[in-house]
């Protein structure tokens, strides 16, 4: 694995499991036993204890505390502007809560899409040196060939030659000049 894959999945692997941390964060524990139902959210007057209430929303425009639009992600304006409201935790924003999650969502995304090409093109990268070697080797192999076929052409060319003007009969080997003297 190169040192970019390395780094890139420690990368990924550390943001997953901030996210997990920070949404971990804000659920709490709950009691096996039952336990009365919580009172409403009018009843609170305080950020401090209406915040943590999962069903409750505070708003520090109103500085009163409502019932959490379920049926919307996001609270509607006329309930409290995004930068006022508080969900969770009093000093967590919410309109910054959306956006530290939609940011890890697009980093975790793109990473994934990132590490995917990667290794796709680390696998044409990798496959690719077979495939070019193949064709090396098949290259060399017809050019060895070829000049050995010019060479055998050449060799009966000179052989023709030889015997045209009787420098070498049939039964004679080259040395044979040499062995007689």
């Amino acid at each position: 694995m190169s040192p970019f894959h390395k780094t890139m999945t420690t990368w990924t692997a550390s943001l997953f499991v901030g996210a997990v941390v920070l949404c971990v964060s804000f659920v709490s524990p709950g009691d096996c036993q039952t336990t009365p139902p919580p009172p409403p959210c009018s009843n609170y007057k305080n950020c401090d204890t209406c915040a943590p209430n999962a069903k409750c929303l505070w708003c520090f425009t109103t500085n009163n505390c409502t019932e959490y639009p379920v049926s919307w992600l996001l609270p509607p304006p006329s309930v409290c502007p995004l930068a006022q409201a508080r969900w969770g935790a009093c000093w967590l924003n919410f309109e910054y809560l959306i956006i530290t999650f939609a940011v890890l969502a697009g980093i975790i995304f793109l990473s994934i899409i990132i590490c995917c090409c990667c290794c796709c093109f680390y696998k044409k990268r990798s496959a690719r040196p077979d495939r070019d070697e193949e064709t090396f080797v098949r290259r060399r192999e017809e050019i060895k060939q070829r000049t050995d076929d010019r060479n055998v052409e050449r060799k009966a060319r000179h052989d023709q030659i030889r015997k045209k003007y009787g420098l070498m009969s049939d039964s004679d080997h080259p040395y044979s000049k040499f062995e007689n003297e």
